[in-house]
């Protein structure tokens, strides 16, 4: 119980206090690592930042599908009216064809709510589906991608993979309006 406790305690000060600004400011300490793959360029695993995925020519994957996504109007209304009162942790797997998919539809509709991106926590997972020091564990998560809805350090929602509708930018919206 005790180690469950201290893994909440160290999402949460992720989530709260560090900035995607701040762990790149810090130069070459990384937080992740990048796993060898025979089907894939690339995997990481730990703590990554938007910017990994948006530039890296390996995850060409992201640019291609981003292009079909447009941000629905309403759920960018709802997300930018509440973008301080939330935070996201984002468990996905940059091998994950599911991932590949959805992530580009949510950072689409964050970034046209202009949401804060120290307000998310990514967390890239190998194929077994497990995090740094298999901190999916305490969460139970087991598929990827998974997004918890937090506030105040506790999860107020979760959407996992394609969410209960296929409409998963509205799903968030939902969950968030209710806040």
């Amino acid at each position: 119980m005790k180690q469950i406790s201290f893994i909440k305690i160290i999402i949460f000060f992720l989530v709260s206090w560090t900035s995607a600004e701040t762990v790149m400011a810090q130069g070459p300490a990384q937080w992740y690592e990048t796993l060898p793959d025979a089907e894939e360029k690339k995997i990481l695993k730990g703590f990554i930042t938007k910017q990994q995925i948006t530039n890296d020519t390996a995850f060409a994957w992201y640019a291609t599908n981003r292009k079909y996504n447009k941000p629905n109007p309403d759920v960018v209304a709802v997300l930018k009216e509440k973008a301080y009162e939330f935070q996201l942790v984002f468990f996905i797997g940059t091998w994950c064809h599911d991932s590949q998919q959805i992530l580009p539809k949510y950072f689409a509709a964050l970034e046209a709510a202009e949401y804060p991106e120290h307000y998310m926590t990514i967390i890239a997972c190998d194929r077994d589906k497990a995090g740094p020091a298999n901190i999916q564990r305490p969460f139970k998560v087991v598929n990827v991608p998974t997004v918890l809805i937090m506030k105040d350090g506790k999860e107020v929602g979760r959407i996992v993979e394609f969410g209960n509708t296929g409409l998963v930018d509205q799903e968030l919206a939902e969950i968030v309006k209710k806040l």
